[in-house]
């Protein structure tokens, strides 16, 4: 890992899938599968646009297969494949591999630690709960329907957001959402399904392989 003085935040604030769970291939196949019922062309087309846009939520892609590739406009499909999509995810994303969350916790005891997600709020709890990692999150776990950026604003405005805060991100709208707000952004690289530009690379504050690598710091 770069050198990256971890010690100066007050707030940790991580996404979810490829960054806590090694989840983004779980996903990926979850959407291919949904989607191919249509065909399987239709089916890679969904998983383009779900690499392309990681860090969105489940509900903008789903809208977008309906709406722009089926071309359907139909609210209740939309609902339906969300809903094949969840029960095919949520019992892998309660046996993925993590990242060691409680050893890292017991290095920054003294940080306020949040999940901003594009995975469902309800599904990120559930998920949590079960890996008896809740307890970590004392800012809240948190997930769609409401957008990354929401989620962030929201916190913020209410104060539980602190001005030395960094996101652990591995998604170019984690980057993004990061910027916009003018937090400190680090890039998880080795579950990710991004590959940043150079151009991008230079305004991270640092990059790891995998949160194992804040053991080290």
């Amino acid at each position: 890992m770069e050198s990256l003085d971890l010690d100066k935040y007050s707030t940790f604030i991580f996404d979810c899938d490829g960054v806590l769970l090694n989840s983004n291939q779980i996903k990926t196949k979850a959407f291919f599968d949904t989607a191919l019922p249509y065909g399987s062309e239709k089916a890679q087309r969904l998983v383009e646009h779900h690499v392309l846009h990681g860090g969105v939520s489940r509900y903008r892609k789903f809208s977008w297969f309906v709406n722009d590739l089926l071309e359907e406009g139909s609210p209740a499909l939309i609902e339906q494949l969300v809903s094949t999509y969840a029960l095919k995810v949520i019992k892998e994303l309660e046996r993925c591999d993590s990242a060691p969350l409680n050893e890292i916790r017991a290095r920054f005891a003294s940080t306020n630690w949040m999940v901003a997600s594009g995975g469902d709020q309800s599904e990120l709890r559930k998920v949590f709960d079960v890996r008896s990692l809740t307890p970590l999150f004392d800012l809240g776990i948190f997930g769609s329907p409401d957008d990354k950026s929401v989620i962030i604003e929201r916190e913020i405005v209410a104060n539980n957001l602190h001005s030395e805060a960094v996101l652990f991100g591995d998604s170019k709208y984690d980057f993004e959402v990061a910027r916009q707000f003018e937090i400190d952004f680090v890039y998880v690289s080795s579950w990710s399904e991004w590959h940043p530009t150079g151009k991008e690379e230079k305004d991270f504050t640092g990059r790891i392989s995998s949160l194992d690598c804040l053991l080290d710091n």
